[in-house]
């Protein structure tokens, strides 16, 4: 096997910004272990052909940069104000710091063609020249006309449709497939970035959507009337694949990687076929390489597991191991084939805690029991695309709470540390200091409030269902709001503009009084009730002008929550999000919406709609605390919730709407795992409306779509 080695130039990188490159803290412990993980990002000579030692490896890493240098760029774009020139360099210097982060702490597998300007589903999308009719290609390599306006649209075509990836809070861009569709690559930005880090003297391992994954993410087309199946497909995909990897091969490519992550969803006989089918037809244009499949977001089933662990051609493959609970005893229970490498994902790509070391070392240890030191590498769960950029941006957070935080860059150190670690070259002040982090979090009074933990312990001996029938209540609503039979509202949140985003900004920065803050916020509240009235809406919304985010608001006034200046993680394309880090037990110190409603109330004759945003959602878009079950902080949120929804109907506030925007969003993958999940998901909901009389008429808002027996 040929060996390639990495060749570190430091003139070459010099002028690129890395994250983390300066920063500080106040705490007596954390800065320890931050400058410990400074000085461990090296210089590394790495043998990227066949693994002789426990290596790490990283499955993708965030795009949009430490302080979003993407988002504004593809931004400034898309406005004009910039060439794709300069959208080009900035996208390259972008890849380069991360390549060279990397590199300096020691990961032998970085990863390359994990960038993207949008989506990487998209991305593979142009590869295999699958455009939709509607865009007017017409061959050639795919340039950023086409590519945006898929993604996006334009004056006069709708862009491709846009879902949820996987369980995350990512969206991508579903590819629309057809009979008729012809395949050709008409993209080489897979090679493109892979001589791209060569250049620089970095060998990566080129990563690409898997085959089946990609058909089985797909859609058909608009307009097919007879059945079809996308994994007919496979036929036309896999040539082109076959020519990418040929390409990448001729590039002096000794790896690749192919994630497949629906391997770890409900399959069925003729869909896991398709596996041994695709890569069985892939094996000898693979000959040569050594090919790593990789799994992420949740365990593996049985029989995929079977099926991976028998593919033709395949050198490796990944497990996740932290969202993936049973995967680790499937390897020991089924063993795992003595010519091939686990990738062990041990270090959460999803969350933003510091890992525990010690913990994943033991982890770690009883694989290498199972398939020896040369035949394990320490990776990450998933790619860090669903984690923040670098710690050391954060000038917000306390010393005590960034020690118990692991951003990507922070994650990077933590793969290498382990790796380190099997290898026999255990860092004991690394180990000491996350040691410490780990102790001191578990005993801060800050994350244990007993009243909280023994109010949500008590939450168990009821299903909070409300004990009138629902017919007596609406007779009981109908007499007190004396709506039509068919009533008017809106969901909640009317238009964010610039100036109100301007007077919130200027009020946080104590540019302007209270007095005044107040003042400008009631005035917008009396615009939209008039607007409201004038339409002949029959409920009304007083349009949250106040708030800055659904989860944000609320989260910044309850305790147990923290928030972050430069957390963002990417939602889709330029749109990113800021997440609140839940580190502890939650409550409501004071009333949260309730002035701002009673406000608007007193603006009408006709009923106001207190808008809250229900526990599942605030738990679902932020950063969940893992030191406990998800359902008990969902507890401890719904009673905060339930708190102001009894403060609301006090004010006068008769209809209150409780939007549980992402509860579909939080459905296991699994589907032996999605009852549990539904029961106390509906549970937390039922919890925060149950107290209020029958008087008092509670709304929802969902998106997509769920059915469940149990009722709300």
């Amino acid at each position: 096997m040929l060996s390639v080695p990495t060749i570190y130039k430091p003139s070459l990188l010099s002028s690129v910004l890395l994250p983390g490159s300066s920063s500080s803290s106040s705490s007596p412990a954390f800065p320890s272990l931050l400058n410990l993980s400074r000085r461990l990002r090296r210089p590394s000579f790495i043998q990227i052909g066949r693994v002789r030692a426990v290596a790490s490896h990283i499955v993708g890493y965030p795009r949009i940069g430490p302080k979003r240098e993407l988002k504004f760029a593809l931004e400034s774009f898309w406005d004009g104000r910039s060439s794709a020139e300069d959208l080009e360099k900035v996208a390259k210097d972008l890849r380069m710091s991360i390549w060279k982060q990397m590199a300096d702490a020691g990961t032998k597998f970085i990863p390359s063609n994990t960038f993207s300007y949008y989506d990487h589903i998209l991305d593979t999308t142009v590869m295999l020249g699958a455009v939709p009719h509607r865009y007017g290609w017409t061959g050639g390599e795919i340039g950023f006309d086409v590519y945006f306006s898929m993604a996006r649209g334009d004056a006069t075509l709708p862009a491709m449709e846009m879902t949820k990836w996987f369980d995350t809070n990512y969206h991508y861009i579903v590819p629309e497939l057809g009979p008729d569709l012809k395949f050709s690559c008409a993209s080489h930005k897979a090679v493109n970035e892979y001589k791209e880090a060569k250049e620089l003297g970095i060998e990566t391992i080129p990563v690409l959507v898997g085959p089946v994954s990609y058909l089985l993410l797909s859609k058909l087309a608009e307009g097919i009337e007879k059945p079809f199946s996308l994994l007919s497909l496979l036929q036309k995909i896999i040539p082109v694949y076959k020519e990418v990897v040929s390409e990448l091969k001729a590039a002096g490519a000794t790896w690749v990687q192919l994630d497949e992550p629906t391997l770890v969803l409900d399959l069925d006989s003729d869909q896991l076929k398709a596996f041994t089918d695709a890569y069985t037809q892939l094996e000898e244009s693979l000959h040569g390489l050594n090919v790593l499949v990789e799994t992420y977001f949740a365990d593996v089933p049985a029989d995929a597991y079977r099926v991976v662990t028998g593919l033709r051609g395949v050198s490796a493959i990944g497990f996740d191991l932290v969202h993936g609970e049973k995967t680790l005893e499937l390897i020991q229970d089924l063993s795992f084939p003595s010519d091939k490498y686990l990738f062990a994902g041990v270090v959460d790509g999803r969350n933003i805690w510091a890992n525990d070391l010690s913990a994943s070392l033991r982890t770690l240890k009883t694989l290498e029991g199972i398939v020896g030191k040369d035949k394990l590498v320490v990776s990450t769960s998933c790619s860090l695309l669903h984690t923040p950029v670098d710690l050391v941006n954060e000038t917000k957070l306390d010393g005590e709470i960034k020690s118990w935080l692991a951003f990507a860059a922070q994650k990077i150190v933590e793969v290498n540390e382990l790796a380190k670690a099997l290898r026999g070259e255990k860092n004991e002040a690394f180990f000491s200091a996350n040691a410490a982090a780990q102790a001191s979090r578990k005993s801060s009074p800050r994350v244990n409030d007993k009243a909280v933990q023994e109010a949500a312990s008590a939450l168990r001996g009821s299903d909070h269902r409300r004990a009138t029938p629902v017919t007596s209540r609406l007779d009981a609503q109908q007499k007190k709001l004396n709506l039509p039979i068919l009533p008017t509202t809106t969901i909640g949140s009317f238009p964010q503009t610039r100036y109100l985003r301007r007077i919130r900004r200027e009020y946080k920065e104590s540019k302007i009084s209270e007095a005044e803050y107040v003042k400008a916020i009631k005035e917008e509240i009396s615009k939209v009730v008039r607007l409201q009235e004038e339409l002949d809406i029959d409920v009304l919304v007083h349009g949250e002008p106040e708030r800055n985010d659904m989860v944000e608001y609320f989260g910044e006034q309850l305790k147990g929550f923290a928030f972050t200046v430069n957390g963002w993680v990417q939602s889709y394309g330029s749109r990113c999000v800021k997440p609140p880090i839940i580190y502890g037990d939650v409550s409501r110190p004071k009333p949260m919406t309730v002035f701002w409603s009673t406000a608007a109330q007193s603006m009408t004759t006709r009923p106001i709609k207190g808008m809250l945003t229900g526990p599942v959602t605030i738990l679902s878009w932020s950063f969940v605390r893992n030191d406990q079950p998800r359902f008990e902080t969902c507890y401890q949120i719904a009673l905060a919730i339930k708190n102001e929804v009894e403060d609301l109907e006090a004010a006068g506030i008769p209809v209150i709407q409780i939007d549980e925007a992402a509860l579909r969003e939080g459905l296991p993958l699994c589907k032996s795992e999605q009852a549990f999940y539904l029961e106390w998901a509906v549970h937390a909901f039922r919890i925060t409306s149950c107290g209020v009389q029958d008087t008092t008429q509670i709304h929802t808002h969902m998106c997509y779509f769920i059915i469940y027996k149990g009722g709300l």
